[in-house]
């Protein structure tokens, strides 16, 4: 049975608008996204066909090309509808970052980390650029490891600092084990940080642990 022939109180797109977005299931989104099912299968049944070969959604969504289009159903115009979608969500972030007066939101920091730094198998250290009014000026990657590791240069910190007339920085980095235990590494850094870039009148507002799906302050959390 296809879903034009369920009742329309169950179908995905009808039981988005009576409840929004949020309300779906992952299958339910998917199928939304997809439109089309295949042969035999409604769209409903091939995103949970989807969910369960790729292990979740976030593989899905972080699956390269070659991964995407080997599954039946899923082309290359469907590959470039997802990497489109993803991109204007990451654009929308951006918007509302530069509308900001402040990034001290926690809401906004926590999406626009977990949009700059999806589908990120290494470990990746960027700080957030702000002003006086701590208003973004700029978000730069700057270190890139291991898949759990990457090394950190306080010289350069500053100089990116200095670079960009920055009065406050916001330090992220993200554990691709989505683990967001602090390590001790994660504190030494920390406090190298602050003590180098207090001699340039540089405040350090934050390091945040970016994981799958979650960002962890250590700031709020008593470690700064």
């Amino acid at each position: 049975m296809t879903i034009k022939n369920w009742p329309k109180t169950e179908r995905p797109r009808e039981r988005l608008l009576q409840h929004g977005a949020k309300m779906l299931s992952n299958s339910e989104l998917l199928a939304i996204f997809l439109r089309t099912g295949i042969q035999g299968k409604s769209a409903i049944d091939l995103a949970r066909e989807l969910l369960m070969s790729f292990g979740g959604l976030d593989k899905i969504l972080e699956s390269d090309f070659e991964s995407f289009t080997r599954i039946k159903g899923l082309g290359s115009a469907k590959f470039c509808q997802l990497q489109a979608t993803l991109e204007l969500v990451r654009r929308h972030y951006d918007c509302k970052v530069s509308e900001s007066s402040s990034f001290t939101n926690q809401d906004l920091a926590r999406n626009y980390l977990l949009n700059h730094f999806s589908f990120s198998e290494n470990e990746v250290f960027a700080c957030l650029l702000l002003d006086n009014n701590h208003k973004l000026i700029k978000f730069e990657k700057l270190f890139t490891g291991t898949i759990n590791h990457s090394q950190v240069y306080p010289r350069v910190v500053a100089q990116t600092c200095l670079k960009n007339n920055a009065a406050a920085i916001i330090f992220a980095h993200n554990h691709p084990s989505g683990c967001l235990n602090v390590s001790e590494s994660d504190k030494l850094i920390t406090r190298k940080l602050i003590q180098v870039l207090e001699m340039i009148d540089v405040r350090v507002l934050d390091h945040f642990i970016v994981g799958k799906n979650e960002v962890f302050s250590m700031a709020q959390n008593g470690f700064m």
